[in-house]
């Protein structure tokens, strides 16, 4: 069994990992690489690989950062099986559509910039891509174990990332693989925790937090509290970047539960994103995934997608009239990171006042504008316009979709032998973190994953 590193190796967004065994060629994610211009351009060129060649594709889960290249490979002549947990494929069309949908509006207002001489944009891929990919798609179950390919069995593990993530377990030619994909944090709401994997030759890890370790719940649940208040007496309005699934749900899971002790009953809070109702729809099919405490939650009136103040706001209309509200208001939208979407917009028109509060509650990559202001940043351009940023800044660790370091070091203790280590999707600093501390108490030498690197199992 070999495996070579084509993605999230050095950094956290474009996960893509190609498996060589049993005779086959299986690629674990093919993510779309986030950040910066310069960074996203690097999703134009050629797969490191030919997508024909491929046998088939396993997905970890359906957000854009691990998904959001299928439609390229399925267009650039790839043909093999998907294989994805059954809610991860509800949610895969969502996210595809979205992207295809934002592409496409970014290419347009380049185009409308255009100087002379300049190349026409092009989006990655349209929306009328989407379908011929998820045609290929065969969804699966977890704790089920079962051949996809002759000589290769597969089975998926609950991560509790988002709805549907996936630890990914891969037996061939008498070796198995486990790739965590994304792990969630014990106790995130909504989710079950992360299942624990005993045995492996061979473990692939995120690393994304791997220097850091989150702030405990009840800490998050004050800070936030805190924020709401502070952000009241200022006369402001509050700002939420958040991906359409995940950060969102839990945030409005997190408004049911402390409605009365944030005093949310004086806001008008909107859901700003054409993808929430469909979404909600989505989460509302598998209620079997939930924890137990959050089945006891939605069983309540109203669910905390139906809380009396909230405004899911589907059309372009609703979203600009947003911003007419001067306070008072409290905006989840997309995109998690703010390298596009609705939040732009946003941003936009409240970034300049200093009653304005802008909370992040996941991780922010290299390149992206969520980035730029978590570190700082007093101007920054949006839509080619210069803002300065007056409003205040708030990152809440203890919201994020991914375990800490402790989680980390906790789940790879969780493998009765120490199998070799390779660490992908977190930048060196965090990596080389995380690699210290777990080569320190196990004895063993961590490796980081790089472009092009080939191990053999």
């Amino acid at each position: 069994m070999e495996v070579e590193f084509h993605g999230a190796a050095g950094e956290v967004t474009g996960s893509m990992h190609l498996v060589i065994a049993a005779g086959r060629r299986i690629l674990l994610d093919c993510g779309m690489i986030q950040g910066s211009r310069e960074q996203e351009r690097r999703n134009f060129d050629d797969f490191p690989f030919a997508p024909e060649s491929l046998d088939a594709l396993v997905l970890s889960h359906a957000h854009i950062d691990h998904i959001g290249r299928v439609p390229l490979l399925v267009k650039r002549g790839f043909r093999g099986p998907i294989f994805i947990h059954r809610a991860g494929a509800d949610l895969m069309p969502v996210m595809l559509e979205d992207s295809a949908s934002l592409a496409e509006s970014d290419a347009d207002r380049a185009n409308r910039r255009r100087r002379a001489g300049e190349p026409v944009a092009v989006p990655l891929y349209a929306v009328e891509d989407v379908a011929p990919a998820m045609r290929l798609v065969q969804t699966l179950d977890y704790d089920r174990r079962q051949p996809i390919l002759p000589g290769v069995e597969l089975c998926l593990r609950d991560a509790g990332h988002i709805l549907g993530s996936c630890i990914v377990e891969l037996w061939a030619d008498g070796r198995k693989l486990v790739f965590s994909g994304d792990l969630g944090p014990p106790g995130t709401p909504i989710l079950r925790d992360a299942a624990r994997v005993s045995e492996a030759d061979l473990v692939l890890m995120e690393s994304t937090y791997g220097d850091r370790n989150h702030r405990d719940r009840e800490g998050t649940v004050h800070e936030l509290g805190d924020i709401f208040e502070q952000a009241w007496r200022d006369r402001g309005n509050v700002l939420i970047p958040a991906f359409a699934v995940g950060r969102s749900q839990e945030l409005l899971y997190w408004f049911t539960r402390y409605w009365d002790q944030w005093q949310l009953d004086r806001w008008r809070i909107f859901l700003d994103s054409p993808m929430a109702a469909k979404v909600v729809q989505v989460y509302g099919r598998h209620h079997d995934l939930f924890d137990d405490e959050a089945r006891k939650v939605w069983e309540q009136k109203p669910d905390p997608f139906h809380l009396p103040n909230l405004h899911i706001t589907e059309s372009t209309d609703e979203s600009m009239a947003i911003n007419r509200i001067e306070n008072g208001a409290i905006v989840i939208a997309g995109s998690g990171m703010a390298s596009g979407g609705r939040i732009l917009h946003h941003l936009a028109h409240n970034l300049q006042r200093r009653s304005t509060h802008v909370v992040f509650v996941g991780y922010q990559a290299q390149g992206t504008l969520g980035r730029r202001l978590v570190d700082g940043a007093r101007w920054v351009r949006i839509h080619g316009r210069d803002y300065r940023v007056n409003a205040q800044m708030h990152t809440v660790g203890g919201l994020s979709a991914h375990t800490d370091q402790r989680g980390l070091m906790d789940w790879y203790g969780g493998f009765r032998a120490r199998p070799p280590l390779v660490l992908v999707h977190g930048e060196d600093k965090a990596r080389e973190a995380l690699a210290g501390e777990i080569g320190e108490r196990d004895g063993i030498e961590v490796q980081l994953s790089r472009p092009g690197m080939r191990l053999t199992v």
